[in-house]
């Protein structure tokens, strides 16, 4: 509870620790006046699930808003809903972040800084191993023989996906693998207390 600081001397006496600190700050001249940079950081700091201006009517029916389907595409996708005021409220409420939480834009693998960079090496790291020709043969040395030979080869169907397998090795139950799977990749903990 702040009330208190409404008064001058309360809040000389709240500002005075903070005096005390060294404070660093780096701050250039807002090309749209302090105006602006107070709208641009509330959108961000203070924004919530719906917008006022999304607001149409609150009365005994309940609350009238605007939304937008996103799977239909022109002006058929701007709609407008009335909702029982306590359904409006529930939902609302869902958007609230817990005590402790704090809202982010973006962390991580879109952070801004590198996002392009992250998700083009995420999209890399996830695409299926291209075994090489070499390694293929090695396994199956009369694989090339076989394959001129007159008998008929028989492919193998993944099981998941009905495509074409290519078998590098077989191995008997309990029997150890000649090529040992590459090691898991390290968890990245982030904390972001």
């Amino acid at each position: 509870n702040h009330a208190e600081l409404a008064h001058a001397n309360a809040f000389t006496a709240y500002l005075a620790p903070l005096r005390e600190s060294e404070w660093v700050v780096y701050s250039k001249r807002p090309f749209g006046g302090p105006e602006e940079v107070l709208r641009y950081l509330a959108r961000y700091t203070h924004r919530v699930a719906i917008s006022n201006r999304r607001l149409i009517a609150c009365d005994e029916k309940g609350v009238t808003f605007n939304w937008k389907d996103y799977r239909l595409e022109g002006p058929d996708r701007y709609k407008v809903m009335t909702l029982a005021t306590h359904e409006f409220i529930r939902r609302f409420l869902i958007h609230v972040l817990p005590a402790g939480f704090h809202r982010i834009r973006y962390y991580g693998l879109l952070a801004s800084g590198r996002r392009a960079e992250n998700v083009a090496r995420a999209r890399e790291l996830l695409m299926p191993p291209i075994i090489p020709v070499d390694a293929i043969k090695a396994i199956r040395p009369n694989a090339a023989d076989s394959a001129n030979a007159a008998e008929p080869q028989t492919t193998s169907l993944c099981p998941c996906c009905g495509g074409r397998m290519i078998i590098i090795e077989r191995f008997e139950r309990g029997a150890t693998p000649h090529y040992r799977p590459s090691p898991p990749t390290t968890v990245l903990r982030i904390d972001t207390s």
